[in-house]
């Protein structure tokens, strides 16, 4: 390990943080001066942006004939967006869920999830496949912005009172924004490269294992502009951003990363049936169970953020025994089976209840 990977790997840190800004300022600007809303902008321009290295990893894996890597990174930056990234996002501090995402979102990353599944059963995702999924990536984008672009002229003024003066809607203040936003994609993705780079460096410097290296390291590396820019936006209130940036990733992920990469596979993406029964799975549920603690209050509390931050260790700690075929597995997975899972689910039905009951009008 050279001292120019430690320097490296230090200002990837910071360009992460120094991009994010750029990032959700630009964007939540851009949202006020052409008349969209910061939720649909965090769902399409920020979320495709920072989705930029999964995008660029796929492609290329796919591209070369490693194509088995795309959906492993598709399936895997899905899981670390919502138990990771949001997780710690609402641990730090509380999110607000607009509706959209409860009702139209939400289920939307459901059935593309096991759209994914169902394509998948046969081992390969082909170019059919491919031209389904991009054709998807087209007409959720044109919806998103058509649908914002209705809200009626309070709302608007709502968010120009919250994400601040952008009334300016020249080209001028609006290639201004769109360059804040290229730069900050740039920045973005810069620091995520040196900052994975440096510590895969550090890790085999200090005998770390090459697998422990991908399942955490290089798996949440591509995770990390989503990461920097949602706790970004969280810390500024601008939590539209914070929240779409994370539900966008996950659809553009599906529709857009793994449609474009079944397109330009030689042979199709091979789905392992490893994935098929487990990691795919797995991501499914993850999505499913974001509807609920969504649906309560609209509002991502501490604790539910620290849950998903729990359930991600267990994942990854689930992934580093299996491939290490360690005697503790069946034990670890009898607990999650028969206690973690049952007891989540309810607390879950135990916080819908409340909410139901909170927001149905009392009889008199």
């Amino acid at each position: 390990m050279t001292p120019l990977t430690l320097v490296l790997f230090i200002i990837g840190f910071i360009f992460l943080i120094f991009g994010a800004e750029l990032l959700v300022r630009g964007a939540s600007k851009l949202a006020v001066a052409v008349g969209i809303s910061p939720l649909v902008v965090g769902l399409t321009v920020v979320a495709y942006g920072t989705s930029a290295p999964e995008l660029a990893v796929s492609i290329l894996s796919s591209y070369s004939g490693a194509a088995d890597i795309a959906i492993g990174n598709v399936v895997g930056s899905n899981i670390a967006n919502v138990l990771l990234i949001l997780g710690l996002s609402a641990a730090i501090t509380p999110l607000i869920v607009a509706q959209q995402l409860v009702w139209l979102e939400i289920p939307l990353m459901i059935g593309l999830s096991v759209l994914v599944w169902f394509m998948g059963r046969d081992g390969l995702l082909g170019w059919l496949d491919g031209i389904i999924l991009a054709g998807g990536a087209v007409a959720y984008t044109t919806f998103a912005i058509y649908q914002s672009r209705k809200e009626n002229r309070a709302v608007q003024e709502e968010y120009a009172q919250e994400f601040g003066n952008g009334q300016d809607k020249s080209p001028g203040q609006i290639a201004r924004q769109l360059g804040l936003i290229v730069v900050g994609i740039a920045i973005l993705v810069t620091g995520a490269n040196w900052l994975v780079n440096g510590a895969v460096a550090i890790a085999e410097f200090f005998g770390v294992s090459q697998l422990i290296i991908g399942l955490t390291v290089v798996a949440i590396g591509t995770s990390l502009p989503e990461l920097a820019t949602s706790v970004v936006a969280g810390l500024r209130g601008e939590r539209d951003i914070a929240v779409g940036n994370i539900i966008g990733s996950n659809i553009f992920n599906i529709l857009t990363v793994l449609g474009v990469s079944a397109l330009v596979a030689p042979q199709g993406i091979t789905v392992s049936a490893v994935a098929l029964n487990f990691d795919i799975p797995i991501m499914i549920a993850v999505a499913v169970a974001c509807l609920p603690i969504f649906f309560t209050g609209h509002l991502i509390a501490r604790w539910e953020g620290f849950l998903f931050l729990g359930y991600y260790i267990l994942y990854i700690l689930y992934l580093v025994l299996s491939a290490r075929h360690y005697p503790a597995l069946p034990a670890v997975d009898a607990v999650i089976t028969y206690f973690i899972i049952p007891v989540t689910l309810v607390i879950l039905v135990i916080s819908v209840i409340q909410s139901i009951r909170a927001t149905t009008p009392v009889k008199t």
